[in-house]
């Protein structure tokens, strides 16, 4: 007697090859997940000029100003340099710091660098010299003015701080018999100044 098997439907066929390509997706994207890390190590190497913040200057001085520059990974900075501007005219030009009193200006850093690869045998093959700029509107504050500071010359105070105290603990006031020779240690704004510091006035005037 002849038995006569049922034939295999298509349909499990197809279900079959299915499951099999679901399962082998997840190991095909395994080399694409392994080479993620060589690029994040390329990303690693980077220089970035940064913003150069707000400044206060001294009462009648300047502040110093210097580029802001943040270099990471393979790459060497050759010369970070500032060149500012006030009210359209050039004050400094490739400079690697500057002074400046109160006010704005418009300053632009500019950064030349190399960035570098390894070789096998660990040595560095260097690129040819790159650069960027950035340009930012600068303020520089002006400093409150103190009750006390240092003389301009060896015999004088600035204006706005006349009173003289000197190394005997003495202060002389403008106009005092003694006023011009003295040899001041510090100056001060007012005799009352002065007074809180330690001095005592000059008993001939």
């Amino acid at each position: 007697m002849t038995s006569i098997l049922p034939a295999r439907r298509p349909g499990r066929l197809v279900a079959l090859v299915t499951a099999v390509t679901l399962l082998a997706a997840p190991l095909a994207a395994v080399p694409a997940t392994l080479s993620a890390p060589s690029a994040s190590a390329a990303a690693a190497t980077s220089v970035t000029i940064k913003k150069i913040g707000t400044k206060t200057a001294p009462y009648q001085k300047k502040a110093t100003v210097k580029p802001s520059v943040v270099a990471k990974g393979k790459v060497s900075v050759k010369s970070k340099t500032l060149t500012v501007k006030k009210s359209g005219k050039t004050i400094a030009k490739n400079k690697k710091s500057v002074a400046l009193k109160a006010g704005t200006y418009k300053v632009t850093t500019k950064v030349t660098y190399r960035t570098y690869k390894l070789t096998s045998a660990k040595k560095k093959v260097w690129s040819a010299t790159k650069s960027k700029s950035k340009t930012q509107t600068l303020v520089v504050k002006q400093g409150k003015k103190p009750s006390r500071t240092t003389p301009v010359s060896k015999y004088n105070c600035p204006s706005w701080a006349p009173v003289k105290g000197n190394q005997s603990g003495i202060y002389h006031v403008p106009g005092g018999r003694y006023y011009k020779v003295t040899t001041p240690e510090e100056c001060f704004t007012t005799a009352s100044a002065a007074r809180k510091a330690g001095y005592r006035a000059s008993k001939n005037g």
